[in-house]
Parts: structure tokens; C-alpha cells; sequence
């Protein structure tokens, strides 16, 4: 069989139909353009969708002959979906930001939070841009508080490169790898949630630093150290 059966899906808490062995049943051609419009969908504008567990199972699903196309040319394929997605979501934020801050009274799209997120994305863009896809709904967003806090471009569009690498090819090609480990393979779910775990440590780790230096700097440069999270208080 694709998979070793069994009655959970993947991704437990998601719809049937949104379960990665569903959507990647079928032939060669329409799987991977599913896979593809998904991933890019993920990276620029629809959070609740099985990015990682989509690319592992394609990795696994190629190491069995269930996907009958080169390893590369996923990778290639998804890596490519992946950075399209991140400029159409930048770019949205980028165009779309000036309208919804325009009011200065309004409670949550206030022009001083797009200066505190320019501010934190330039002084943490590199390392925030490329850990955060590896985190479900992160990913989404910081594309467009990128945009919308006019983040220097080549900047942005340099790392997003680095990211877009290690994610949708380095989690499809991880997937190809472990693709013969029975435990693996049929644990899909935990091994997610410990990926997911794993990347947030560094960006908390972020957090916990810049909070510290911010109660040791002045009081004027406090909303420059301000973090995504603290921009909505």
C-alpha cells in the first residue's frame, strides 16, 4: 500500500479531504499541481492548509513509486510555488497596507505598529523570515508584515530564498529520506508536531532575548524592540 493503513489521518485535527494521503492520491501530473496551488495558497494568503505534512508525504510518496516523478523536479517545483507565494503575499501587504492603516485612530491597524514591525523586521528580518516557515500560520503572515512594514526588498526576497529552500525542499527531500523508516512513516502526525516544536524554540529564544534588551534600553527606543506578538497589546 501508499501508506501503512490506518483510521487517523494525518493530520488528526484537519477535514478528510484536507489529510495529505488523500490529496496526494491519484495520478502523477494532477498530484503534483494540487500539491503546488496548495503550497503556494500556504505562502501567501490561507494559513489552514497541511503545507508540511504535504511535502513530507510527496518526499514519501516518491521514495514508495506512489509519485511517479524525480525528486528533483518536486523539489524544484514546490520550492518554486512557495517563493511565488511569498511575493504575492508581500506584495498584497505592501499595497494593501497603506489602506487598511490610513486611519491614525483605529484600534488594531495603526500606523505605529507598522513602524514597530519595520523596526523589529529590520533588526531581526533575516532570521525571522527563514524560521518562520517552518511554523503553520507564520509563514502566512510574515509575508505580509513584511510587506506591509516595507521591508527592505532584496533583503526580504534574499532570505525568503533561503527559507523557501529549506522548507519545501529540505522537508520534501527529508521525506524521501525517512520514506523506508517504518516508525516514521507511520507517525507522520507526531513527527510534525515535533518539527512545529522544534522551530518555534529559536523564535521564542528571539522573543525572550529582545524583551531583556528592551528592559535595559532607553525608554525611546522601546518600541523599536518591540515583537510581532506585543504589536497587537
Amino acid at each position: 500500500m501508499i501508506l501503512a493503513q490506518n483510521n487517523v489521518t494525518t493530520m488528526g485535527l484537519l477535514p478528510e479531504w484536507l489529510d495529505p494521503q488523500h490529496l496526494l492520491s491519484g495520478l502523477t501530473v494532477p498530484v503534483i499541481t494540487v500539491l503546488c496551488l496548495i503550497i503556494f495558497i500556504e505562502s501567501s494568503v490561507f494559513p489552514v492548509l497541511p503545507g508540511d505534512s504535504l511535502l513530507f508525504t510527496a518526499g514519501l510518496f516518491i521514495a514508495n513509486g506512489s509519485i511517479e516523478a524525480p525528486l528533483w523536479l518536486v523539489c524544484v517545483l514546490v520550492t518554486v510555488a512557495a517563493l511565488l507565494g511569498n511575493a504575492v503575499g508581500y506584495g498584497l501587504g505592501w499595497k494593501v497596507g497603506p489602506w487598511l492603516f490610513r486611519k491614525p485612530d483605529s484600534k488594531f491597524f495603526n500606523q505605529k505598529y507598522v513602524d514597530q514591525t519595520h523596526a523589529f523586521l529590520e533588526k531581526h528580518g533575516p532570521k525571522a523570515v527563514v524560521l518562520a516557515r517552518f511554523v503553520p500560520f507564520v509563514r502566512t503572515f510574515i509575508t505580509w508584515i513584511a510587506g506591509i512594514g516595507k521591508m527592505d526588498p532584496k533583503k526580504y526576497f534574499t532570505y525568503t530564498v533561503i527559507g523557501g529552500i529549506l522548507w519545501a525542499a529540505g522537508i520534501t527531500a527529508l521525506g524521501h529520506l525517512l520514506g523506508g523508516v517504518a516508525f516514521i512513516r507511520d507517525n507522520v502526525d507526531a513527527i510534525f508536531i515535533l518539527i512545529v516544536l522544534v522551530s518555534v524554540v529559536p523564535i521564542v529564544i528571539e522573543y525572550l532575548k529582545a524583551r531583556r534588551e528592551k528592559k535595559h534600553a532607553p525608554a525611546t527606543d522601546a518600541d523599536a524592540t518591540q515583537q510581532i506578538p506585543r504589536i497587537r497589546d
